[in-house]
């Protein structure tokens, strides 16, 4: 007896009379769903590498990553704040820098120590050096931040040391020894130097792509089902970001300048030939942030749009949903203030006939801050949805992501058949987890009726896949009719 994997054996030319076990692969009956709700989010940072996307999943892990949070309009660690508390906790995060940021230094016992890496971060650095009160010729070096937290290492002698923190990877510090080795000596030393640079440009936040990637094109392959330049308002940029969220299924949202007109927001979009559903264009009234580091805060809108989109499964809209943390906007003024100057219909309007969305208060729903239209910059009245950007690209990454395996397999009626199972299922479990209506919202056609010899002998097949989506209810129409004249009717419903 021979155990073959699937495809080893060739049943048709056995000669020898015997057991032939095959391992046969499980079936895959449908595809598990991508991603919905990660964020890629390039900024500025105090700390942590620079054009280099770092996986986090809480504030701890951005402090620790990005060091403290900065009262700067680009600052990841606020935009992940902001987004947390609206419910994301999906983040690849990117640093950006203008290239004028510079490493903290400091010497303790003839040694220079220089922050890992650069920004004001450094400054806060503490090396210590004590000696073994029992075995006097070893020494503990112990390297601390109040937010970074403190890394500790053991030995005799300089290069010991150093040698023990290039190891480790988490190191806040390298250590540059010089010639000749100094003996440690106990001491102390605060590195400082270290600077965050200027603002980034454009070309900064948007990168280049190729090798190195670096600002947004670092996203690329992340998985990241919504991006944003936090802060970066320049509407110059607004269709390099479209052309990135269509190639990589990625829900950009953007901005405009703070303090911005209605008039002037309409003429930067329209001078920027911006109309696509992959752009999410948040009107330049940011909003105030009471931050717990920084106190009161002006911050663009971008974060708490990107947050309550990451919190929500695809085929939900921003539009009507409560955010948090809000104080106030430039418009309506601090909450604290008394005043509350509000949107008129005409006001929301001319930014929704545009493709601009607003985060204002009241909503619909009553006194609170929220995403107002729920739209993008699609002038197309069919795809100008939140939900249609974020359920194609669900839909898409998702059959993206599988559906690759049956490439190479041999065209035959088992194939056609296999697709079929694969994609339905696929479908079937969309409908049960509430993201398409009904069984009767989708159809799938893979067979020889869309698949003639004559392409499948070039060897293409092909799969037409059809997808009614749940609409979003935007206009709610209640007619009332009262008076002492009205005939009322009513119906008893069978028992």
């Amino acid at each position: 007896m021979t155990i073959y994997q699937s495809g080893q054996l060739n049943t048709n030319s056995l000669s020898v009379p015997d057991l032939y076990v095959q391992i046969l692969k499980p079936q895959t009956l449908a595809l598990n769903g991508v991603a919905t709700g990660r964020i890629g989010l390039v900024g500025t940072a105090a700390w942590g590498p620079v054009a280099s996307p770092v996986i986090i999943g809480s504030m701890g892990d951005c402090l620790s990553a990005f060091g403290p949070k900065q009262a700067q309009a680009n600052d990841i660690g606020t935009a992940v704040n902001i987004a947390i508390l609206q419910g994301a906790s999906d983040f690849r995060c990117v640093r950006v820098s203008d290239g004028t940021d510079g490493a903290a230094t400091g010497t303790l016992a003839g040694v220079t120590l220089t922050a890992i890496h650069t920004g004001s971060a450094g400054n806060a650095l503490v090396a210590t050096m004590a000696q073994d009160p029992i075995i006097t010729s070893n020494y503990t070096l112990t390297v601390t931040h109040p937010v970074l937290g403190s890394r500790t290492y053991r030995g005799s002698t300089w290069p010991v040391l150093a040698a023990a923190i290039a190891a480790d990877g988490t190191a806040l510090v390298r250590a540059t020894v010089p010639t000749p080795v100094p003996a440690p000596e106990a001491g102390s030393a605060t590195l400082a130097g270290g600077s965050d640079g200027g603002v980034p440009t454009t070309a900064q936040f948007l990168g280049t792509d190729g090798t190195n990637r670096t600002g947004m094109y670092a996203l690329r392959g992340q998985g990241c089902a919504i991006g944003l330049l936090h802060g970066m308002v320049d509407n110059t940029s607004w269709t390099t970001q479209a052309a990135f969220g269509l190639g990589e299924g990625m829900y950009m949202i953007a901005c405009g300048p703070a303090g911005d007109t209605i008039a002037n927001a309409v003429a930067m979009k329209n001078a920027a030939g911006l109309d696509s559903y992959a752009v999410k264009l948040m009107f330049g009234d940011w909003l105030w942030w009471d931050d717990d580091t920084n106190g009161d805060i002006l911050v663009p809108p971008q974060a708490f749009a990107a947050g309550i989109l990451g919190g929500l499964s695809p085929e939900q809209s921003s539009l009507n949903k409560e955010l948090y943390g809000v104080i106030g906007s430039q418009k309506a003024g601090l909450a604290s203030s008394g005043q509350a100057a509000t949107y008129s219909g005409a006001e929301l309007s001319a930014l929704f006939t545009a493709g601009i969305d607003v985060i204002c208060n009241p909503a619909p729903g009553g006194s609170y801050w929220a995403v107002r239209g729920g739209i993008n910059t699609s002038a197309d009245d069919v795809t100008d949805d939140d939900t249609y950007t974020r359920l194609t690209n669900y839909i898409a990454e998702t059959l993206n992501a599988g559906m690759g395996a049956f490439v190479g397999a041999v065209i035959c009626a088992t194939l056609y058949g296999d697709i079929r199972a694969v994609l339905l299922g696929t479908l079937s479990n969309m409908v049960g987890s509430g993201i398409l209506g009904a069984s009767t919202d989708y159809a799938v056609l893979c067979d020889t009726t869309n698949n003639p010899q004559s392409r499948t002998a070039l060897g293409y097949v092909r799969a037409d896949v059809q997808v009614r989506y749940q609409g979003i209810n935007r206009f709610f129409v209640v007619n009332l009719q009262g008076g002492a004249s009205v005939t009322v009717s009513t119906t008893t419903a069978a028992a």
